[in-house]
């Protein structure tokens, strides 16, 4: 190994590190009663400014050369990077989206849920991806390319191709998305990371999968300045995942709770059934949205320990699919 990827591959285990004491010091959970301003509204910009601060210090990986589309008026969110945490070379790699609405990012569905994989033996990668006033459409375009760009860089990160999406609320969202909308590559393109596969070998959508289409008025759709599905029906469709899945597509791992209708993961879960593809589903009956790994470090301050077996279902899970992480020992 080169002394330049040496000195990369110290980064990455700096990472580790890095995340540990933050997560440690709750550097990314904000409670609930500071959510809004004075006036009522969201403070979107003293939550986008904690996740950048809590993101000083690691090593990040810029999705992109020049980010498509990209607007000035939007720096405060910042292009999409990913931060590769690095586990087991081993294991595959486990891509975390965290929620948020698509308007800021929610740090417990973020940085907390890849510290717990990462314990599992797993290598994961923290996505930041854009948000409003982009498109979901950008919001999809991000993840595909940085499961591409985990792929193109595999050498470098030290993983294989195996890579598994988990994202929660509107990152849930984006993962049923990518799970149901991905193609092998394009071989003939001059961008070396476009010519590899989107499709992940797994989706685990933690309260997300949420349409339009199935069923009236799901979870923060009641208004149309909620409707972050597109303007016309063949948007709505194109982005509801249970209207897109097909044999070809990885299993699933669904689970949410009855505070954003049982009917999400129940339609998501019967197209899956119908197209034979393997799935598991977990509808709790108690908690609410956005608990992330329901341990009490959430903006909620909630612990549910009930609603917290979800993290070891889910490794059980992947285990069957041939996806287990691997706890580093002495011979790494």
């Amino acid at each position: 190994m080169d002394v330049g990827r040496k000195q990369a591959m110290s980064n990455y285990a700096e990472n580790v590190a890095l995340l540990q004491d933050k997560v440690a010091n709750h550097a990314f959970i904000r409670n609930v009663s500071k959510h809004r301003l004075p006036d009522g509204t969201l403070d979107v910009e003293g939550n986008l400014k904690l996740w950048n601060d809590g993101m000083q210090g690691f090593k990040k990986t810029p999705l992109w050369d020049k980010t498509p589309g990209w607007r000035e008026g939007t720096a405060l969110q910042g292009e999409p990077y990913l931060v590769f945490v690095p586990g087991n070379p081993n294991s595959p790699t486990i891509l975390v989206a965290h929620g948020g609405g698509f308007s800021w990012r929610t740090g417990c569905e973020g940085p907390n849920a890849a510290w717990y994989f990462h314990q599992a033996g797993y290598n994961t990668a923290i996505l930041s991806y854009r948000l409003l006033p982009y498109d979901r459409y950008a919001s999809m375009a991000d993840m595909q390319r940085a499961i591409r760009l985990l792929r193109a860089n595999k050498e470098d990160f030290r993983i294989g191709d195996k890579i598994v999406v988990l994202g929660f609320s509107a990152g849930g969202m984006i993962c049923g998305n990518c799970a149901t909308h991905y193609d092998n590559g394009n071989a003939s393109s001059k961008d070396t990371v476009e010519q590899y596969s989107s499709r992940p070998d797994a989706c685990v959508v933690c309260y997300g999968a949420m349409s339009e289409v199935s069923f009236p008025q799901p979870f923060m759709m009641e208004s149309p300045e909620n409707d972050l599905f597109g303007d016309t029906p063949k948007d709505r469709f194109y982005l509801a995942p249970e209207k897109n899945v097909t044999p070809n597509c990885p299993p699933f791992f669904i689970w949410q709770t009855l505070s954003d209708d049982g009917r999400h993961g129940l339609c998501l879960a019967k197209a899956l059934q119908d197209a034979g593809v393997p799935y598991e589903l977990h509808i709790f009956e108690g908690g609410v949205h956005g608990l992330g790994m329901a341990d009490g470090e959430n903006d909620l301050a909630a612990e549910v320990p009930h609603i917290a077996e979800w993290g070891k279902l889910c490794i059980g899970w992947l285990e069957i699919h041939d996806l287990k992480g691997v706890v580093n020992d002495e011979k790494q």
